[in-house]
C-alpha cells in the first residue's frame, strides 16, 4: 500500500513543546494566575505513559473533545494485492493539541483505539496503538473509543467510521506543572529525601483522594489535564509533610514552590558533651502531647522533623534517658543526650 499523502496546513513552522519557554509560565505575580503557587505549611521514573483502566472507559461517556475544524487529509492510493481489503476499511487521521489556540503536538502522544463492543470477558478490545505526534489508522466500519494520552493528560472520544476518510483534531485541555520546595526564607530545599505526590481533589466513598502521579521529583515537568490538584510534599520519612492545592491552566506551565518548616536532626547518647556516641541505643521521639513521631535504633539515628518542640527518649543497657529539644526551620542539628539519670541534651549546628 502506498504511503499516505498528508496536507498539514494546521502545523506551524515551529512545534509547540510543553517543556519549552514558549509554553508560558505562571508565577505569583502573573495577572492570569488563578491561585498563588506558593504554599505555606498547613496544620498538619520511566517515561510518563498512562494506559487507561478499561473499566473507566466503560463507566463514563467519552468526552466530546473533537474539534469542529476538519484536518485536511488525503486518502491512500495504490494497487497492491491488499488494496481490495483497504477499500472495505475506513481511514482515520488524528492530531492533538493542548488547547484550541495552540499548534498540534508533534511528539509525546500515545494513541489507543478500542472497540466499543466488549468481548466475552466484558473488556474492551485494544485494536491499534500509535506513538509520536499525528496518527493514521485503517479501521473496519464500526464504532470505536479513541484514547489519547500526553504524559498524564488524557482524553477519550467516540467515533463511528464507515468506509470513508475522516480526520479529527483532539483538544486535550492540558497544561503542565513543575514542583520545587524551599524553606521559609526562600532558601531552596535540595534533598534526595524530598518528593511530591499529586492527587485529585475529590474524595471517594472511603474518604480518600485518587493518586494521579506518585513520587514526583523536583523540577520534573508533569503534564496534566486542566484542573485543580492536591499536592503532598514529603521531606524525609517522619512528619515533615506539607499539602497545597495547585491549579493547572491549559496551555501553561505552572511553577509551584512548596514551603517546608523542617530540619535534619541527628541524635547521640554520650557520656559527656562532645563525647563518642554510645552504640546499641534505642530511640523514641515524642510530640508535646506524648505521641510517638519516630523510633529508631543505633548510635546516630537521623531524622527530618517538622519545626517544633519534641521530647527524646534514649534506652541503653536497661536505663532510660530523656529530655526535650527544639527544631528550627532549615537548621540541621545534632542533639546530644547525656547518659545520666535525669538526662540532658545539647543541640549544636552541624558542619
Amino acid at each position: 500500500m502506498a504511503a499516505f499523502d498528508r496536507l498539514r496546513w494546521l502545523r506551524g513552522a515551529a512545534a509547540f513543546w510543553l517543556a519549552t519557554a514558549s509554553f508560558g509560565s505562571v508565577t505569583a505575580s502573573a495577572q492570569d494566575l488563578p491561585m498563588p503557587p506558593r504554599a505555606k505549611p498547613s496544620a498538619q521514573a520511566a517515561p510518563e505513559e498512562v494506559a487507561p483502566p478499561l473499566e473507566s472507559l466503560l463507566d463514563r461517556e467519552p468526552e466530546p473533545l473533537f474539534s469542529d475544524t476538519l484536518v485536511p487529509y488525503a486518502p491512500p492510493t495504490g494497487n497492491s494485492s491488499g488494496f481490495s481489503r483497504v477499500q472495505e476499511q475506513g481511514a482515520l487521521y488524528l492530531m492533538a493539541r493542548l488547547t484550541r489556540d495552540t499548534q498540534p503536538l508533534e511528539n509525546g502522544l500515545i494513541w489507543r483505539i478500542y472497540s466499543e463492543v466488549t468481548n466475552d470477558e466484558g473488556r474492551l478490545e485494544l485494536i491499534a496503538t500509535a506513538r509520536g505526534g499525528d496518527a493514521e489508522f485503517r479501521l473496519d466500519p464500526g464504532s470505536y473509543l479513541i484514547h489519547t494520552s500526553y504524559g498524564h493528560a488524557t482524553a477519550t472520544n467516540r467515533i463511528v467510521i464507515g468506509r470513508e476518510v475522516q480526520s479529527k483534531m483532539v483538544t486535550l485541555n492540558a497544561g503542565g506543572v513543575t514542583l520545587d520546595a524551599a524553606f521559609g526564607d526562600d532558601t531552596p530545599l535540595v534533598s534526595p529525601e524530598l518528593k511530591f505526590d499529586i492527587y485529585g481533589t475529590e474524595f471517594d466513598e472511603r474518604g480518600e483522594r485518587e493518586l494521579v502521579v506518585g513520587d514526583v521529583k523536583p523540577g520534573k515537568i508533569i503534564r496534566l489535564n486542566s484542573d485543580t490538584y492536591h499536592v503532598v510534599s514529603t521531606y524525609g520519612a517522619a512528619n515533615a509533610v506539607v499539602r497545597a492545592d495547585v491549579q493547572i491552566i491549559a496551555g501553561k506551565l505552572t511553577e509551584a514552590t512548596i514551603y517546608h518548616e523542617a530540619a535534619d536532626i541527628t541524635l547521640k547518647l554520650v557520656n559527656e558533651l562532645g563525647g563518642e556516641a554510645i552504640a546499641n541505643t534505642s530511640w523514641s521521639v515524642l510530640s508535646p502531647g506524648g505521641d510517638v513521631v519516630v523510633e529508631a535504633n543505633g548510635a546516630f539515628p537521623d531524622f527530618v522533623l517538622a519545626a517544633g518542640e519534641y521530647e527524646v527518649v534514649a534506652r541503653n543497657s536497661g536505663r532510660t534517658y530523656q529530655d526535650k529539644f527544639t527544631v528550627q526551620p532549615g537548621v540541621d542539628r545534632e542533639v546530644e543526650v547525656l547518659a545520666r539519670s535525669k538526662g540532658s541534651f545539647r543541640a549544636s549546628v552541624s558542619d
